[in-house]
């Protein structure tokens, strides 16, 4: 069972990465940008005051204006723990203190402070597909379901619109998020924590 759920994610995530490629960068970039707007308008990002984000990569949406745009907020980067940890911590986000991991996207050094995943609000989470009760198509790795699996604040799913699918394919370790944001709209899902929604 676990075997055709995998098959079926590697089927999908090829259809999903030519489906982003084929988003001009112009619309990347307006979609981003919409997006961000959308984040702006949410209770969980206005009442919140510890943000995890992430730098994007492979043409993933792009939130880097709203950590320019809220410099009161404390924002938070994630960092790869390879085996045997296989797992993520949190630090500090610094501009001026990112190193590239071998996968190819900005990280914040080690050398930063780091972050309890208690302490952090709301988590904005990429993706490569999310479905309308809140389950993420990721690259394979199982880093964000392992930190989702424990993390008590908001989670929220950023996509665009043109991989925000009906439903997808999930294994027994996969953690549904609280919503999803496209350029479109903001989309409450089964696993809707309360402060998601607009203000």
């Amino acid at each position: 069972m676990q075997d055709d759920i995998a098959e079926q994610k590697k089927m999908i995530r090829k259809q999903c990465r030519q489906t982003r490629q084929n988003l001009s960068e112009p619309f990347r970039t307006f979609a981003s940008q919409q997006i961000c707007n959308k984040i702006k308008n949410l209770q969980a990002f206005q009442k919140a005051s510890v943000v995890l984000t992430y730098m994007p990569i492979k043409a993933e949406v792009d939130l880097r204006p709203l950590l320019d745009g809220f410099p009161h907020i404390t924002w938070v980067l994630p960092r790869i723990l390879p085996e045997p940890e296989h797992s993520l911590v949190f630090h500090i986000y610094d501009p001026n203190l990112l190193v590239y991991h071998p996968f190819g996207m900005a990280e914040p050094s080690r050398h930063l402070p780091l972050i309890a995943p208690g302490e952090i609000h709301l988590a904005l989470v990429p993706g490569l597909a999310y479905d309308r009760q809140g389950w993420r198509l990721g690259y394979g790795g199982g880093y964000y379901d392992r930190f989702l699996q424990d993390f008590a604040g908001i989670s929220l799913g950023v996509v665009y619109e043109a991989l925000f699918l009906d439903n997808l394919p999930r294994g027994h370790y996969d953690i549904p998020v609280n919503g999803v944001v496209t350029e479109l709209s903001f989309y409450a899902t089964s696993a809707q924590s309360s402060a998601s929604g607009p203000s």
